[in-house]
């Protein structure tokens, strides 16, 4: 049976395939310059997509900042870098009122005077906060309003941001003298936290060949405002089988140590679980990977492969957890583990493929 050009399950699986030729062609553009992480940059390109933003941590060298900046050049959208310093204020990145004079025109002297808002750094569309954690925390609370709200209220006014709007900061986990931890708020701003990895043998030969010669890689613009908020709605749209659902809920309830189902290494070393924010990016995440990977529904892997990068910096370890130096990771191991594979052998309603 062939569908009708009105078909609206056609009109859907046109749609699927536009989004997921973008995404490919975008990856495929920012790895260009950006060798051996893949993983990472589909981690970024998710996380732009479904509208949150990212913490990327590691250490100096690994080319956070570059990625960060090809991601921009990869993108038809206004771009902005902020160093953060422990001597800036708020001011220097959200900007702030100053008085105008008009001039008279017929007397050539001074005029009328008004309060003009100057807009800093953060009105951009794609914003790197580079070592985000170096400033005080006063600055860095600054940004609790952008990221949420994306807008910034000075006085009795309120600016609202252009959409898209993605917050890109990265953090040194090495050099701590002189830096002040995010604190939770904060860190439950990031839909995901990025972990960069140092490069494998073949890829630091290929990082060599593109980096020490004459002319660097040239980024294409391939997405633009548009491109990014149609595919953000559509990822809105992909439906969510039920049994997926609750393997989010039973995930999220295992990181939290006062519960039932709390496995014996989260009840020892986890203080404060996941909030239900953590819940929502591990959603967010999984309809764009389905979506990328050609698929109207999401499956059980789609929520597995985000779990990690989108609940790591919602638990907070209690002390005999940091005295231990336990990793998150290692808890969300135990968490995935302990869920029952009762449901796992549905599939979800509606996709191309298979769920999990």
């Amino acid at each position: 049976m062939t569908s009708s050009p009105t078909d609206p399950r056609a009109d859907t699986e046109k749609r699927v395939a536009e989004f997921r030729a973008a995404f490919a062609r975008t990856k495929a553009e920012i790895e260009r310059r950006i060798v051996g992480q893949g993983t990472l940059v589909d981690d970024v390109l998710t996380c732009l997509v479904a509208g949150g933003h990212v913490l990327l941590e590691g250490v100096p060298g690994l080319g956070k900042t570059m990625l960060v900046r090809t991601l921009a050049e990869a993108l038809r959208l206004s771009f902005s870098r902020i160093q953060f310093t422990p001597d800036l204020m708020p001011a220097d990145i959200l900007g702030t009122t100053v008085i105008t004079e008009a001039k008279d025109r017929d007397r050539g002297q001074g005029g009328t005077r008004s309060l003009e808002f100057r807009k800093g750094p953060i009105f951009a569309n794609v914003v790197l906060a580079d070592e985000v954690n170096r400033a005080t925390p006063k600055t860095q609370s600054a940004l609790l309003e952008v990221m949420q709200e994306h807008a910034v209220t000075i006085g009795n006014e309120t600016h609202r941001l252009e959409q898209p709007y993605f917050v890109l900061a990265t953090q040194n986990p090495l050099e701590m003298e002189g830096t002040y931890p995010l604190p939770e708020a904060q860190l439950d701003r990031f839909l995901f936290k990025l972990e960069v990895k140092f490069p494998s043998h073949d890829a630091l030969s290929a990082i060599l060949d593109r980096t020490t010669g004459s002319e660097l890689p040239v980024v294409t613009p391939v997405l633009g405002k548009d491109e990014v908020l149609a595919m953000r709605a559509l990822a809105r749209d992909v439906p969510v089988p039920e049994h997926v659902k609750d393997f989010v809920i039973r995930a999220l309830e295992a990181t939290h140590p006062d519960h039932p189902s709390a496995p014996e290494r989260v009840k020892r070393f986890v203080r404060y679980g996941a909030s239900p924010r953590g819940a929502q990016s591990c959603l967010f995440a999984a309809k764009v990977a389905a979506l990328a990977d050609g698929r109207f529904s999401v499956a059980l892997d789609d929520v597995r492969r985000a779990v990690k990068p989108a609940l790591r910096h919602r638990l907070i370890l209690g002390f005999e957890g940091e005295a231990e130096g336990i990793r998150a990771d290692a808890l969300l191991d135990d968490v995935l583990a302990s869920i029952p594979e009762v449901s796992a052998q549905r599939t979800g309603k509606g996709g191309a493929k298979s769920g999990a």
